[in-house]
């Protein structure tokens, strides 16, 4: 749509994916996308299911009580689904919910049987990584720091990590993912130097 837009280069796309968008964002440039460059805000180059096991084993250790026992029951019924989704066929994958989420078994299945290192390691456009310290749905260590090795040798690649910002580059308030509710509660912005930071990335900063 963009490229038939008269008012618009047609050869200076973007595209920009956030969270599970930027899981998906190399695999969509390079399945027909082909744009300008990639913007990846608080994304992952890992399986989607490795990501969200990591979430809900830190969401146990921070629960008490009857939470604690309750989630520990449910996290294994999760685990014992989530270690059988490449042994199912597509169409009972499609068919199985996953155990405490709104995913079907397939959307995991079909996407970490194309993950975005295959896609990352062979790319060679420009590219934006971003992420904030405090975000508690992806790791510095595991994924921001693993997409720097990945991209190690990539001329064009680019890296911002943001002190004390969460999961959607806003400040951080709680830091904590037992308090993701109350965290996300709080009405803020993008803050606008992340904003400002695309904009010149794509105007030259690149």
């Amino acid at each position: 749509m963009l490229r038939n837009d008269s008012r618009i280069n047609s050869d200076k796309i973007f595209i920009g994916g956030h969270s599970m968008g930027a899981l998906l964002a190399p695999r969509i440039d390079a399945e027909g996308g082909d744009f300008a460059g990639l913007i990846l805000l608080a994304g992952s180059p890992r399986r989607l299911e490795e990501v969200l096991r990591e979430q809900l084993n830190e969401q146990l250790a921070k629960s008490k009580g009857i939470i604690k026992w309750i989630m520990t029951k449910q996290l294994k019924k999760l685990n014992n689904q989530l270690d059988k989704i490449y042994t199912l066929t597509d169409e009972e994958a499609k068919l199985t919910l996953i155990k405490g989420t709104n995913l079907r078994a397939y959307y995991l299945k079909e996407l970490g049987e194309k993950p975005a290192v295959n896609y990352l390691k062979v790319i060679n456009k420009p590219i934006l990584v971003m992420q904030g310290d405090k975000d508690f749905h992806v790791s510095v260590e595991k994924d921001f720091e693993v997409y720097k090795e990945i991209l190690s040798n990539h001329p064009k690649a680019t890296f911002k990590l943001y002190l004390n910002l969460n999961h959607m580059f806003m400040k951080s308030i709680y830091g904590d993912i037992s308090k993701l509710k109350k965290e996300y509660n709080v009405s803020q912005k993008v803050e606008k130097y992340v904003i400002d930071d695309i904009i010149g990335w794509i105007k030259g900063g690149k």
